[in-house]
């Protein structure tokens, strides 16, 4: 059993029965959509049932003391790579055949680590070398459950979009595992690959408009051949998967935007979007979303006009804005990035904890389930010793479904048995290891 197997082994033991009603009193409650409270959260079959400033505490529930301590909804990073790995295909431009699915890892150490920093639910990404890429997975951070199992059921499928120089492959040279050189090589190339691959989608999806005609008064009509590439795009034009695009510039935003209204299809999120604050007019009027980072800049050519005020700028002009990751690392504090925007933007405290919380999930439509503190709602919550905004806050306990995953004292315990394990079995070795002669 591994280290976090067996982290994972205690914090079941030494948490709430999965089953029974669950009460986490005297707890300051951030619900982010309806203010602030002291008071309790009464948890009932994975939901949260009530939340109060005096709760009655039914007969047989498990009682949670906060303490005075903060809750707050479950942080929801909608741009991440965790849990997949090998996710470029850089032999094609368009991989939207492809999906995340397949190829998740519920055993990496990463959604263990996003637990520790108060994350629950993830949107896990395809990679970025492709102007269209493959499909997304939204995800709970279940640590110790299989892939099956952390997958958020009920979500709306997304697929991954590139804009900028990743897809381009900087002027055409080999790059993510390709030993080609591969077609586009320039920004006129990827609107390009865009514009052709829906042109075909289009097309796919007339003839099997036609095919339905034709089957209702024909049974033995004959379907199209199947084209696993241009199905995935069809649902975006049908409006049944979402579109998910990395970029940067000004130019290129406005150019995928004015793309999808030729084509008559909507991107729900423009990721990373660093000079989103030049053209947040237009993204509003789009109706587009956008996922930024807090204060990255300078990274690369296409993020030299990148400026810390930009998701508070974008807020402010209407555009509903998220703050992601796009790191395993940063996934760990995004209550911190969220810090940042009362720092540079001067936004009020339930602002700034939107922008981990109930914005990603309007983003990914799965707000009606968890982003805030609501009744009716998962119970994905995450309690921390600190106000989550202060950077001496720590996550202290998390649940998902009610169910805990994480909690701080359990695994503080397992680490002291883990090096306390490791010693005996290091002695072990030593004493069955025989002595070398000298030579």
């Amino acid at each position: 059993m591994n280290t976090l197997r067996v982290l994972a082994a205690v914090t079941a033991m030494a948490g709430v029965m999965q089953g029974a009603d669950i009460v986490i009193q005297n707890a300051k409650i951030l619900t982010v959509t309806k203010g602030s409270l002291e008071g309790s959260i009464l948890i009932r079959d994975g939901k949260i049932a009530q939340v109060g400033e005096k709760l009655m505490i039914p007969a047989g529930a498990r009682v949670v003391e906060a303490a005075g301590r903060y809750v707050m909804p479950g942080i929801i990073d909608c741009h991440s790579h965790i849990a997949a790995d090998a996710i470029n295909e850089g032999s094609v431009s368009v991989s939207s055949m492809v999906g995340i699915e397949d190829v998740l890892n519920s055993e990496d150490m990463d959604i263990y680590r996003a637990l520790a920093g108060g994350v629950t639910t993830v949107n896990v990404l395809h990679g970025s070398a492709n102007a269209i890429g493959g499909k997304c997975s939204v995800i709970k951070t279940r640590w110790g459950k299989s892939v099956p199992e952390l997958l958020f059921q009920g979500a709306t499928p997304g697929i991954k979009f590139a804009l900028g120089e990743n897809p381009k492959r900087r002027g055409g040279t080999p790059s993510f595992g390709a030993t080609a050189l591969r077609y586009p090589a320039t920004r006129m190339g990827v609107e390009d690959v865009i514009r052709e691959a829906f042109t075909e989608a289009k097309r796919y999806q007339s003839e099997w408009k036609t095919y339905e005609a034709r089957k209702a008064k024909d049974g033995r009509a004959l379907p199209p051949r199947r084209n696993l590439k241009l199905e995935p795009l069809v649902e975006i034009l049908e409006g049944k998967r979402f579109v998910h695009a990395h970029c940067y510039r000004a130019d290129e935003i406005l150019m995928l935007l004015r793309l999808a209204d030729e084509f008559g299809f909507k991107i729900r999120t423009l990721q990373h979007v660093l000079e989103g604050y030049k053209v947040a007019n237009e993204i509003k009027a789009h109706g587009a979303g956008a996922s930024t980072f807090s204060d990255w800049w300078s990274y690369k050519v296409e993020a030299y006009d990148a400026i810390p005020y930009n998701a508070a700028l974008m807020h402010k002009r209407g555009v509903l804005v998220s703050l992601n990751s796009d790191s395993a690392e940063l996934m760990r504090h995004l209550n911190l990035e969220a810090a940042k925007v009362v720092k540079y933007g001067g936004l009020t405290e339930d602002e700034a904890l939107a922008m981990v919380t109930i914005n990603p999930a309007k983003q990914l439509a799965i707000d009606s389930r968890v982003g805030s503190i609501e009744a009716g709602k998962d119970a994905d919550l995450a309690l921390f010793d600190q106000h989550p905004l202060s950077n001496y806050s720590k996550v202290v306990k998390v649940f998902i479904d009610g169910e805990l995953y994480f909690d701080r004292e359990a695994d503080e315990k397992a680490r002291l048995t883990n090096e306390s394990r490791k010693k005996l079995l290091e002695e072990k070795q030593k004493k069955q290891t025989p002595a070398r002669r000298p030579a």
